[in-house]
């Protein structure tokens, strides 16, 4: 087994667990009493400048604990201010040490719409997405068939979520794309071994259609990467470790942005 089979076994093991306290049936009628999302997350990727979704990780399974304090409010904060389009926010417990409780109060904490970033292998994880505050659910497909996520992608429209939807190479772009995708992410790391290719945003770029956008996921560390971006009609680009590594997050993010 890879470690994304791993961590997705795990997640199932998650939600069976939580299905003992809280069934299906209730966190769905709990989910649908809210009320209906406005897809806050993609509106905020759909503007003519490069946006930029930026994320709160403690840490990963390829580079171990990256922010041992880890003040994820104080985070998100700083990213607000300087002028992140979109939060995202790991709750995968084991690898990445999130909690759901990070995205609850960062939702609640910022105006800006959060993304859940976890592994949805169950429709159960996107109504515990909806009922953290969150605006989006990430949906990888190396874990979904086209079935499943044509029918967690239906149940995001119902509660006016996003999905963002991620693939690594042509087949689950064009997998992500015939399921219906409004916002598909390019990972240039390879989840099965690590390995970080930035060109993959690139190769990757031309099969999808001006209607669907495009998120440039890992590897992106540099302004000039974000200049390459640009320049392949990126519509976002998802900046975690470097973020998290930096010193001053705010002027990070504004050297990126080539503000300075």
């Amino acid at each position: 087994m890879t470690i994304l089979d791993t961590i997705a076994a795990h997640a199932r093991e998650r939600v069976v667990e939580k299905r003992r306290n809280r069934p299906t049936e209730a966190l769905r009628a709990s989910a649908e009493s809210l009320p209906r999302g406005d897809f806050a997350f993609e509106k905020a990727l759909a503007r003519e400048e490069l946006s930029f979704i930026c994320e709160c990780k403690k840490a990963s399974p390829s580079k171990g604990l990256i922010s041992p304090d880890y003040p994820y409010l104080s985070i998100a904060k700083d990213y607000a201010s300087a002028g992140a389009s979109a939060i995202s926010v790991l709750t995968e417990p084991n690898w990445f040490l999130g909690a759901d409780e990070h995205l609850r109060e960062i939702a609640s904490a910022v105006s800006l719409p959060c993304l859940r970033k976890d592994f949805t292998v169950d429709v159960y994880m996107v109504y515990e997405a909806k009922l953290l505050g969150a605006s989006a659910v990430l949906l990888i497909c190396s874990l979904l068939g086209r079935e499943e996520l044509r029918e967690l992608l239906a149940v995001c429209d119902g509660l006016g979520l996003s999905a963002l939807v991620e693939a690594h190479d042509e087949a689950e772009v064009c997998l992500a794309l015939d399921a219906g995708a409004r916002v598909v992410g390019v990972n240039n790391r390879n989840l099965k071994d690590f390995s970080v290719d930035p060109e993959n945003s690139r190769r990757l770029r031309k099969l999808l259609p001006p209607d669907v956008l495009f998120v440039s996921e890992s590897g992106v560390r540099t302004a000039e990467d974000v200049r390459m971006l640009r320049e392949i009609g990126a519509d976002a680009a998802l900046v975690g470790e470097t973020l998290m590594r930096a010193p001053d997050r705010k002027a990070k993010l504004a050297e990126l942005r080539g503000d300075v």
